[in-house]
């Protein structure tokens, strides 16, 4: 695979001093090792009870995650005591295909629940032949955009006054990001499930954090496992939803130290994955020039979807 990175299109982030190198594989930017993880996904066989959560990084993947795990797997243990996600990373309960295929392969979870950051294009073709359901989840991209600005920046190590957030946003503005353009994952997305809309679930972080409840359970439906009257009333659902949220995960020991194993090489802090979980952090980092250059952006590249990212 050596050969093939000097005919890609790369560009090295000017405010992660030299320090992340990104190339466009099959319309989408990405790390150098990313060709290879793809075409080794691609080999994997799905079934058509599995279920994929797809995700551009920091749209809310983490959440989603431990959701649909405690969801699927609520009969099986009692969360206040017992549930994985109170001694596991949600990476660690959910794998990403792209990430742990040997893994996957080699233990065969009961569990049909998988993760994914790939674009639409670039999942297995097995996957699309065999019917399994998607759930998507996506996010304002102004959030997004703060989000990722301070993933990266530390992963490489800088501080906020060495990597120039201006410098971060003309970037992703022009769709540089890790599995990015950030709207061309979304239509593709969003493109495959207007032609099998019952194979499909689209959530918002947004919608989430305003009304866990009601899509808490609708996902619950769609997985197939809705809860039922009897478990609301016992408080089942509020339960999942106080165990996934967003203060009780981040404060959880596991997820303050350790190390998530991305790959055979590359480590990311399990405290990296819980920041802020915010709605509109982002005003603190825009000028107004920035967010009118942004929502016109989207105006453009989301026109027609009714998907509101701004």
């Amino acid at each position: 695979m050596e050969g093939i990175y000097k005919t890609l299109p790369q560009h090295t982030y000017s405010w992660s001093q030299g320090r992340a190198t990104f190339y466009k594989y099959q319309g989408f930017w990405n790390v150098q090792n990313f060709p290879e993880k793809t075409i080794l996904a691609q080999s994997y066989q799905a079934q058509p009870s599995d279920i994929l959560l797809c995700s551009c990084p920091k749209t809310g993947t983490t959440w989603l995650k431990a959701l649909s795990f405690a969801i699927l797997t609520r009969e099986k243990f009692d969360h206040a005591s017992a549930s994985p996600l109170l001694t596991t990373l949600p990476h660690d309960c959910v794998l990403f295909l792209e990430n742990h295929l040997a893994k996957i392969k080699e233990n065969p979870s009961d569990l049909p629940l998988l993760a994914t950051h790939l674009p639409y294009s670039s999942l297995p073709k097995s996957v699309i032949a065999s019917n399994c359901k998607i759930v998507y989840i996506y996010r304002n991209i102004k959030d997004v955009l703060v989000s990722y600005y301070h993933f990266v920046r530390e992963l490489v190590n800088l501080s906020v006054e060495d990597a120039p957030f201006e410098e971060a946003f003309d970037d992703f503005c022009q769709g540089i990001s890790s599995f990015g353009p950030y709207w061309d994952h979304i239509l593709e997305y969003w493109k495959a499930s207007q032609e099998r809309p019952d194979r499909f679930l689209f959530l918002k972080y947004e919608d989430l954090k305003k009304d866990a409840s009601c899509n808490v359970k609708q996902l619950a439906e769609f997985l197939g496992c809705p809860f039922s009257v009897e478990e609301e009333k016992a408080g089942v659902l509020e339960n999942i939803i106080n165990l996934c949220s967003f203060d009780s995960l981040s404060n959880l020991e596991v997820n303050k130290s350790g190390m998530y194993q991305a790959d055979e090489v590359s480590g990311v802090e399990h405290r990296l994955f819980f920041r802020k979980a915010k709605d509109g952090d982002w005003e603190n980092y825009f000028t107004d020039e920035m967010k009118e250059k942004i929502d016109k952006l989207i105006d453009e590249k989301m026109s027609g979807t009714g998907l509101v990212l701004k």
